[in-house]
């Protein structure tokens, strides 16, 4: 009689091989049977019937990434406002302080950008 932990290992290895040998097959067939052009401008990048004139790699302002996160971080923090005004009259006046300290923080922080002239547009 067959050890049952031997025979979940050979169940495994040959599931294992199976799968590789399926992957392999599969992957040589799909090569083997790719349409192949010498052609220099399928390696060219094709995008709306416009062929490209430049480097795609154009480099870009920091400050648009500075003003999308300061976006993205003051949208997210604004979701916050809509728990609390469902649950304001539940939480008292100990809620509205918390909310006072948590819109003062996020007016810090804006004004912080601000000064610093992220929010300036030249």
């Amino acid at each position: 009689m067959v050890n049952p932990t031997v025979d979940l290992l050979i169940q495994f290895g040959l599931m294992a091989f199976i799968g590789a040998a399926v992957a392999f097959a599969l992957i040589t067939m799909s090569h083997m049977m790719s349409p192949t052009s010498k052609n220099p401008n399928k390696a060219i990048s094709y995008e709306c019937g416009v062929l490209p004139c430049a480097e795609a790699r154009v480099p870009y302002n920091v400050h648009f990434y500075l003003v999308a996160v300061l976006f993205v971080l003051f949208d997210l923090e604004a979701v916050f406002l809509y728990p609390w005004a469902v649950a304001y009259r539940t939480l008292g006046v100990v809620g509205l302080v918390e909310m006072f300290i948590f819109i003062g923080i996020l007016l810090v922080g804006y004004f912080y950008a601000w000064k610093k002239g992220v929010l300036d547009w030249e």
